[in-house]
Parts: C-alpha cells; structure tokens; sequence
C-alpha cells in the first residue's frame, strides 16, 4: 500500500508545482482582449525555479494596474498614478514594470494574473502575480464613457491537456455484461472539438446609459461549441443570463461572411474625429463604447467603437464602415431569436 501511495504523491507534488509561460499552449483565445478593460492589484513575486516569494505587497507598497481598452495603462504606486501604452503579441506583453520592458502572461484567470519574464544574466525566471479588483476598488477615475466590465474566462487559455483531469487518465472503457446480446454497433467517428478551427465571437457594450432603466451590462459571447450566452443586467431588473445553441454550420457560415465583408482588415478602434463628437461623448445620455472580438483559427481580431449607432437626433458621429453595423445586428438577432428557429434563416 505504501509503495503504491508514493507515485502518486509525487505526481501530485509534479502537477502542483508552478509552470512556465511555455507550457501553457495558446488557444485561439486572444489574451488581448481577455484584458482590456482589467483591474489589478499586485501581490507577490516569485522566483520560480525556487518556487520562493522574493517580494510581497505590504502597507507601504500599494501597486494597481488597468489596461484601457485604447491601449493605455494607468498604474498606480503609492498615491501616484501614471499612465503610459501597452501592447501584446500572442504572450508577449509589452509594458514597463520594475524596469522590465517586456513580460509573458504566464496565467490569466478569472481572478489572477501572473507576468513572466527571465533574467538576461540567467539568474532564473520570475513572476509578478496580481489579483483582479472591480472598478470601484481600482483608484482609477473612470471616464462617463467607458466599456462595461466582463467576467475573465480563464479556461480557453488552457491546453487540451490541461482541461484533462488527472483522474480521467487510463479510463478504461465499461465492459458488456454476457446478457446484452447482440453485436455491438459501430459507432461513426465524430469530429472532435480539436479538429474543428476555434471560433470565438464576443460583443459587448454599445448604446447609450441613461433613461428608465439604465443597462449595467449587454453582453454576447458566442463559444467555438456554438454555445450563446447573453448577460443583461438593467438596474430595476438586475441580471438576466440566456443561453442557447448555435448550429457550428450556422457558426461557420457567419464568420466566413464577415471574411467576406473585410473584418479582418478594419482598424481597431473607430473614435472621434471632429468636435462634435468630442462634445457628444459628455452630454447625456452618456454613449458606451462597444468592442466586438472575432476569433477564427490564428486570424484574430478586436475593434472598438468609441460611439457606435445613432443617437436620438439621428446623428452618426464616429466613422466606421458599414459592415461593422451589419455584423453587430446579425449577433444580436442570433441571441434575440428563438432556440427553436430554423437554422440558417439569417443570409449571410
């Protein structure tokens, strides 16, 4: 009993040791905009290779960061908040901390974060780890018109491997009893979730906050498995959450219609030009930026519309191409119709 308890001990002592950046494979998920429109508040370091804690947060060191959604960061250390850009390619994110230029996002979640990087000189590699506040613990003024907040989702950034749970591991498959008789059909073999090009589709924001009833937060994202999920939440009638299936047929034909109408080729963020608009994004009610994020195999792309739609004058006052308003529609008329509807009644 003995010799069968230690394997599994250091197994377990294996899997719970810290991993590098390396080791966790990239999905189609974009670590771009799993962080726009983020608060920090820094912890601790590590030095990995050691697994010890090198420097923590105490009451003389008070860091928070946020990523703004038109890449800059503000960061606050100690009462004194400074801004500067920010930028990532596929891990890589490039921002000044600690007289570090650049860093790899070895983990984001739903409440932590940890930037990597390794030492020139070969001293080993370390970690920053920050944990995710709300926007009324952050230290950062808000401006009126700023994107709504949405919930981290940590698991798309994982490996296949490291969706797969250990105990999961040499299941063997259940044995038929000598009672059911009869030959054993075969089973045709089914596409697997790997097979199939990653679809990732999320919109959020848009419109304008004031009226009756005020909208906290319209949110759509749309799962590569085709599931839809929509989060409204209005102050009088709080939070309201539907969920529902997309054909990945139907999936797949939308994303290859927005290939057609040039996503993948717009700028990624559409803002004020002239005057008017400058003035518009201060009077009431206060318009919401609206970000729509479209991932499909390695093709990736996040757009921002710091004004999006018309206001109750009729007026248009950002700049985008049409086929932006013809996509947005499309998505919200997919989680605005019934489960039931026939599949494919919208023409792409």
């Amino acid at each position: 009993m003995r010799l069968f308890a230690i394997p599994i001990l250091l197994f377990l002592f294996c899997v719970s040791k810290p991993t590098a950046a390396q080791e966790i494979a990239p999905t189609g998920q974009t670590v771009e905009h799993l962080l726009m429109e983020t608060n920090w508040k820094y912890t601790y370091a590590l030095h990995l290779e050691s697994n010890t804690i090198i420097h923590q947060a105490e009451n003389f060191y008070d860091y928070y960061l946020y990523f703004r959604y038109d890449f800059i960061y503000e960061q606050y250390l100690n009462e004194v908040i400074s801004k500067g850009n920010w930028s990532i390619k596929d891990r890589e994110l490039f921002y000044p901390f600690k007289n570090i230029k650049k860093f790899e996002v070895a983990e984001l979640s739903k409440n932590k974060l940890a930037l990597e990087f390794t030492q020139p000189n070969a001293k080993g590699t370390y970690q920053y780890h920050f944990v995710r506040v709300e926007t009324a613990e952050a230290p950062f003024k808000k401006p009126a018109n700023q994107l709504p907040e949405v919930q981290v989702e940590a698991n798309d950034l994982r490996s296949a491997a490291q969706k797969k749970k250990w105990w999961a591991f040499n299941k063997k498959e259940k044995k038929r009893k000598w009672w059911q008789f009869g030959k054993r059909k075969e089973k045709q073999p089914e596409e697997s979730a790997e097979d199939l090009t990653y679809i990732n589709i999320e919109l959020i924001g848009g419109g304008y906050y004031g009226g009756i009833d005020p909208v906290l937060r319209d949110f759509i994202r749309i799962k590569s498995n085709g599931r839809l999920i929509k989060e409204f939440k209005s102050v009088e009638h709080g939070l309201i959450v539907t969920k529902k299936n997309i054909p990945r047929s139907e999936l797949e034909a939308f994303v290859e219609w927005t290939m057609n109408e040039g996503y993948f080729d717009f700028e990624r963020i559409y803002d004020c030009t002239t005057a008017s608009c400058l003035k518009r994004k201060r009077k009431k009610p206060t318009p919401i930026p609206l970000r729509l994020a479209i991932t499909y195999g390695s093709k990736r792309k996040v757009i921002t519309i710091s004004i999006w739609g018309k206001d109750e004058t009729k007026a248009q006052y950002v700049d985008y191409p049409p086929a932006l308003d013809k996509i947005i529609d499309t998505i919200q008329k997919m989680a605005h119709r019934a489960e039931s509807s026939v599949a494919g009644k919208l023409n792409y």
